[in-house]
């Protein structure tokens, strides 16, 4: 069974193809579910590189009509990737129940500090990690998220391994055993080319060190394209997630 549940759109301002040209491409593809979750707005505030607030009811809408029109085809499901923000709880509810969306996808990019929101593009050293990684486990508990985008994320900084890496990366593994939570297996990290860091040549992400981790236990995980053009709902680079997941020993799951 194939399945993608992260999906951009020309929405977010940093990604190509309508909604109804990544469902025309899954359907080329096979994919039998397609998952739309593109950046979420927020009501009163512009994070930048997302649909704004008075998009969200045109994208809820569009895909309603895809899923009916292309019924026989291909099941759509109706999502979107957003970052958790404590201040914003009622919003993430009405989100479920108002706009009637099937799931949030957590993608932490920036998260609440004490000094106020942080970025982890911004980070200057892996101090910081602690307090992204308690965000997630934060988000995670509140089970407004159904899965955790990209939870090695923040391994993209030019950091060297230490303590603080080991330490982020099991309070982020140990919120997903509590809570049940999937994790995805970004297959977009393998789109972006390999880069020198202090542990060697790599990718950004996935991270060797935190899915080995993952595979000393029995976490949900998913793999997911992050498709910003319709051509990568389901390409080469999928696949080679797939096959680099079974390197792990991980079985990812096909169903939510």
């Amino acid at each position: 069974m194939r399945i993608n549940y992260h999906t951009h759109t020309s929405r977010c301002l940093h990604a190509q193809g309508s909604e109804e040209d990544y469902v025309l491409s899954a359907i080329h593809s096979k994919v039998d579910v397609l998952g739309f979750s593109d950046h979420a707005p927020f009501p009163d505030k512009d994070f930048g590189l997302r649909m704004s607030y008075d998009q969200l009811k045109a994208y809820t809408n569009t895909i309603d009509t895809l899923a009916k029109k292309y019924s026989k085809d291909i099941k759509l499901i109706k999502g979107l990737e957003i970052e958790y923000l404590p201040e914003y709880n009622q919003y993430y509810e009405e989100l479920l129940t108002k706009e009637n969306l099937q799931y949030l996808l957590l993608g932490e990019h920036f998260f609440s500090t004490s000094q106020g929101h942080f970025n982890i593009y911004n980070a200057v050293s892996t101090d910081i990690y602690i307090d992204y990684a308690k965000a997630i486990a934060s988000a995670m508990k509140t089970k407004y998220f159904k899965m955790v985008a990209h939870p090695d994320l923040f391994l993209l900084n030019p950091f060297p391994w230490d303590k603080n890496c080991e330490t982020a990366c099991d309070i982020i593994i140990s919120a997903s055993m509590e809570t049940n939570t999937i994790l995805e297996f970004n297959a977009n990290g393998f789109r972006r080319e390999k880069k020198e860091f202090p542990d060697g040549i790599r990718y950004q992400y996935p991270h060797q060190a935190f899915w080995r981790k993952v595979s000393q236990t029995n976490i949900p995980v998913i793999v997911g394209s992050d498709c910003h053009n319709p051509n990568q709902v389901w390409d080469n680079t999928v696949e080679y997630a797939y096959k680099k997941l079974k390197d792990y020993g991980i079985l990812p799951i096909t169903v939510l």
